[in-house]
Parts: structure tokens; sequence; C-alpha cells
């Protein structure tokens, strides 16, 4: 029996503009089916703003398509019903309900209603899944708003693969986490990108040379270089712009 079919992402000409500034001009970008992206670059260089149009929060023109399924133009809500997930810099999770119900609610979306009946008194299969991938099957009883903050981000992460997010678009996900943490959280993307498609915005270069399989460096709303980890950090444009400045994380 096959799994599911992987989808890349492309985006051809995509443009931002906000009051007549120009935050992304004319990126193309390929990402292909179940790789492990990193998006980098100083600060204002466009890499949130890009994966806010992806998801519709923000009006973009040009393309961007998941499989054969345009994005652009559409609902930040059918957007994710397309199969397109994304965390951002804080974790959002219910806090005062458990690890499972937060897991269950996230699942809900894609249960009809005798579904959710017939399951109420169990765990139900993609949530118990979901608990041992993030690593979270002996919490799942604990409030999520007593997890430790890199649990927070596993259990978000946990959230979009029972709601069936075939592309994650993560924001800083390891930010303030442990390193012990960092090396779980990179491991977890390892697993997941075995049948999804993974973008990650990031500034920890430890953790990128460690776990990205490709990587795009934006600036200016441009994609400045692209390609391996080594090849982006032996390109002299990008130890000029990016490497050799301070690289905190935006505000």
């Amino acid at each position: 029996m096959t799994g599911p079919q992987l989808d890349g992402l492309c985006v051809r000409g995509l443009r931002v503009t906000f009051d007549g500034f120009t935050a992304v001009d004319g990126i193309d970008l390929d990402v292909p089916p179940g790789d492990i992206r990193f998006l980098i670059g100083p600060n204002g260089a466009g890499k949130t703003t890009v994966v806010d149009a992806v998801t519709g929060l923000v009006r973009a023109t040009g393309s961007a398509r998941f499989g054969d399924r345009e994005l652009l133009g559409r609902d930040v809500h059918r957007i994710a019903r397309l199969g397109i997930g994304r965390t951002f810099q804080t974790a959002s999770v219910f806090e005062e309900l458990t690890v499972v119900q937060n897991l269950d609610i996230a699942a809900g979306a894609t249960r009809n209603w005798w579904t959710l009946a017939r399951r109420r008194n169990r765990i139900p299969d993609e949530v118990a899944a979901a608990l041992e991938t993030i690593g979270l099957t002996d919490r799942g009883d604990q409030l999520a708003g007593a997890l430790a903050h890199g649990q927070k981000q596993w259990l978000e992460i946990g959230m979009l693969l029972v709601s069936d997010a075939r592309l994650l678009l993560l924001d800083e996900p390891v930010a303030g986490m442990s390193h012990e943490e960092r090396d779980a959280t990179g491991a977890l993307l390892e697993t997941v990108s075995r049948d999804r498609t993974v973008v990650v915005i990031e500034h920890d270069m430890d953790f990128l040379r460690r776990f990205a399989r490709s990587v795009t460096v934006l600036h200016a709303g441009k994609v400045l270089s692209e390609g391996t980890v080594a090849q982006v950090q032996a390109d002299p444009r990008v130890q000029e712009v990016y490497l050799g400045v301070d690289t905190a994380p935006e505000a």
C-alpha cells in the first residue's frame, strides 16, 4: 500500500506591496516534495511575508502552487483545507485544555459528525499517532499551559499533523529552546518530512547546518542565494549581507 502523494511548493513572481513599499519583489521559489527548506536572511528580508502570502494572510501577486493547486487569491481557511499548515514565532495552543484535547480539536476539522460521536470515548488513531510522533504520549492528559516551551511548539506541529497538513511552514520553531529541545525538534522535522514538505524560517545557524536539506537566502525582498548549506555559506554575497552581520530574531 503506497503512502500519500507528496507535493512541492512552486512560487513564481511573488510580489507583496504595503502602501507603496515592496516587501517581496518578484520571488521565484521551488521546494521539492519532502524537502526541509530553510528560509534565512537579514531582518526585513521578506521571509515571514513570503509565508504570509502563501497562507493568505497578505495579498500578493504572482503564483504560489502546492502540487496542482493555486494558493494565491484564496481565503485563509480554504488554503488550510488544501493541506497548508503554519506555525508562528509564539506557539498558539489552547493552554487550559489537555494535550489530547488540543490535538482532538485540530483533528475535528477533518471529521464528520458520525466519526466525532463514535470516537468520543477513546483517543482517535490519528491523535495517538501524532502524540507518538511529537514525543508527548506520556503527557496526553497534561494541560498544554503546563508544557515546557519546546513541548508547546511540538504540540502545535502535532496539531498540523492531525489536521492533515501536507506543507508545513514553520516560523522560527526553535527560538528560545534548549540544546536538547532543538535536537529533538530537528529529529521531529526529519520524521515529518518523510510524507510532508517542510519550510522553516530560522535564524539559528547551528540548527540550519544540522537539519536543512536546502537553503534559500532572501535579501531586500529578493532571492540572494540558494543551494545546499555548504553552497550558501560559501557564497560571498551571503557572507557580506547576512552571515557577517547581527542575526537577531525579527521583532
